[in-house]
């Protein structure tokens, strides 16, 4: 198979358990992407290996039985084990503090430990069949502190390490979930919601199994996932992903549903705010977006965004790999315990350009996504060169797409600007300054990577580019974000390229391309090739009420010597100027008679302004008359006025 056929793939450099063969059991933690891989025998061996070399560590224990459970709290501070179901062991590994277990058996009578999570440094829940406990660890005491508890029955777990939310399955069929919220020592009660299950014959009962609901962080919200498979008496035979949005507060509700279209064993990961799932028997996986809506739908039924692909085979060493022995862990870990490897899900994005027909379809998916500006950028000149060349309506609802979410962003930095410069307001929240996401696509990019090439193509027609351009332009107006002069300035050179002058000249008259400096100084330099060019300059720079001796610069700069003076008398300025600087510019020209009539005229303005054509030392005009002399002769020069 070609690079393009796969938009998932495994990370490059995956966590590696050397020796796993000798392993007896491996655990993964989910809230410090740890693995531990524990070998007993004698004394316990485990190696912890992180998503960066610093967090692994290796390290010994006693063997006091069998481990069930083993995580290390936030930052590697203290470590639990679970070896029996009334208690748990703890570690310290905080530097200077002695290196002794301690212990703490469950509170409740009775009770069985399930589990245990960590959701601070020094703070753990330990979730039992009859309810769970919250605790404080004081390493320093050895000991620990019940903070609270709660007497529930429990089937069993989840935990989304990201919002420190723990998800327990309570009643006979343990579909009433009742989710619990941890911070900064506190324990909430979220609201209770139960799952519908499938309807089956009587007297058959369902109960909801713990792999076929996963907890997740998508778009910023909670949702909990659940694998409904098919049910025998419904006249829909294939399985589907529930979606239920978990508030913080306020009640659970049944938000999306994922059509997955066939049946059999399925897994579930989240990546880049996508669902994937992953269908067992044929070794593929399909991704869904639940932002991409589904028109003329009040509960958001969604089929998969892409057709189903295996991931891209990773080749390990010598042995190959065996994709049916993988462990799926949220949001984005794929373990293969017997080869000792835990790899991130990655989603590829420039297999998706040629996957997603739809133009408008795909550029919201990718807007969506971590890395997309190269591939969006892409995407837009795929769409405006060859084969795949799009038509005007299409480029046009890419551009708006582009354009709304570069204007978001400007407006979100304008109100943290402007909230900055207003100081903090009492009982307000301090503000974050707005990320500059890969989404915001703006208009340097576009000029950069799209338009300035798109114009130089040869194989597409004129009218196309230039309607191309006043496209993305109408876009940015529309949007009310001020259009940059170089991509007027793109404008003005592709009209010129293909001698266009009357539409120029229209776009120009009818302000379809906006009045500014660097636009009248092109038009200026366009005076050789468009005559008329010179006087729209010059209206252009009038219009914008510019300093006059900012347009006089740029007449001079043009060696327009004349133009400059003849510019300068029109408005009323010439007995302010600048002798030296029309001199020095009149030099440069080499042209003797254009220099013989700029310094006459300064000759008549000294003679009306002070009585005499004399430049006074302050001007610096020493050479100029110097120059003057040695080519007209010093009987050239004008005489004073006798009375």
């Amino acid at each position: 198979m070609s690079e393009e056929h796969y938009y998932l793939e495994l990370c490059e450099n995956p966590v590696q358990f050397e020796n796993a063969s000798s392993v007896n059991n491996v655990f993964f933690d989910e809230a410090n992407k740890q693995v531990f891989a524990v070998r007993s025998g004698g004394a316990t061996g485990v190696v912890v290996k992180g998503p960066e070399d610093k967090s692994s560590v290796a390290f010994r224990m006693d063997d006091k039985g069998e481990v069930k459970c083993i995580k290390f709290s936030i930052g590697n501070k203290i470590l639990a084990v679970q070896r029996t179901p009334k208690s748990v062991d703890f570690i310290n590994f905080i530097p200077d503090y002695p290196h002794l277990e301690f212990s703490q058996e469950c509170k409740m009578k009775n009770a069985s430990i399930l589990g245990f999570c960590w959701t601070n440094w020094n703070e753990i829940v330990f979730i039992t069949d009859q309810g769970i406990e919250f605790y404080q660890v004081l390493p320093d005491k050895r000991s620990l502190k019940l903070l609270k508890s709660q007497s529930i029955n429990v089937n069993w777990y989840m935990y989304c390490p990201e919002t420190a939310v723990i998800l327990l399955s309570t009643t006979f069929q343990g579909n009433v979930l009742q989710p619990f919220a941890f911070k900064s020592g506190t324990m909430s009660k979220m609201s209770k919601f139960e799952i519908e299950l499938p309807v089956v014959p009587k007297p058959a009962k369902l109960n909801l199994s713990e792999r076929d609901i996963a907890v997740a962080n998508i778009y910023g919200q909670l949702y909990v996932m659940y694998l409904k498979h098919h049910s025998r008496t419904t006249d829909s035979p294939c399985a589907e992903v529930i979606l239920y949005q978990l508030p913080r507060e306020g009640s659970c509700k049944k938000t999306n549903v994922l059509k997955l279209n066939t049946t059999g064993k399925f897994a579930l990961n989240v990546v880049d705010n996508l669902v994937v799932v992953h269908h067992q028997s044929t070794q593929t996986s399909i991704i869904f977006d639940i932002k991409l809506r589904e028109p003329d739908c009040a509960l958001n039924v969604h089929q998969p965004v892409l057709p189903p692909r295996s991931i891209h085979p990773y080749r390990i060493p010598l042995t190959g790999i065996d994709s049916s022995s993988w462990s799926v862990f949220q949001p984005d870990i794929i373990i293969s315990a017997s080869e000792g490897y835990q790899w991130y899900l990655q989603v590829k994005l420039p297999p998706t350009v040629n996957l997603l027909q739809d133009k408008g379809k795909l550029i919201d998916f990718l807007l969506r996504r971590r890395d997309c500006k190269m591939v969006i950028l892409s995407v837009c000149s795929q769409m405006l060169n060859g084969e795949d060349k799009g038509s005007l309506p299409v480029v046009a609802t890419v551009f708006d797409k582009l354009n709304q979410v570069f204007k978001e962003y400007l407006e979100a930095e304008q109100t943290y600007t402007v909230a900055m410069e207003s100081g903090p307001s009492r009982g307000s929240a301090a503000r974050e300054r707005p990320v500059r996401t890969q989404a915001v696509i703006d208009q340097s990019d576009m000029y950069t990577h799209v338009l300035s090439s798109f114009t130089e193509k040869k194989d597409v027609s004129h009218k196309f580019i230039i309607a191309v351009l006043m496209e993305y332009i109408r876009s940015l107006n529309q949007v009310q974000i001020t259009v940059q002069h170089y991509l007027y300035e793109l404008v003005i050179k592709t009209l010129v390229h293909h001698s266009l002058f009357y539409m120029l000249h229209q776009f120009l008259q009818y302000h379809v391309l906006s009045d500014s400096k660097p636009l009248a100084c092109l038009l200026l330099s366009l005076e050789g090739t468009y005559p008329a060019a010179h006087q729209l300059s010059l209206d252009m720079l009038k219009r914008l009420s510019t300093a006059n001796d900012e347009i006089v610069e740029v007449l001079l700069s043009k060696q327009q010597v004349l133009g400059a003076l003849r510019f300068i008398r029109s408005v009323g300025g010439n007995d302010n100027i600048s002798a030296r600087k029309f001199l020095d510019a009149a030099l440069q020209t080499a042209d003797q008679m254009l220099f013989y009539t700029i310094f006459r005229f300064f000759e008549q303005r000294n003679l009306r302004l002070r009585g005499s054509p004399s430049f006074n030392p302050g001007e610096h005009c020493e050479e100029h008359v110097v120059y003057f002399k040695q080519v007209f002769g010093e009987q050239a020069l004008m005489k004073q006025a006798t009375v």
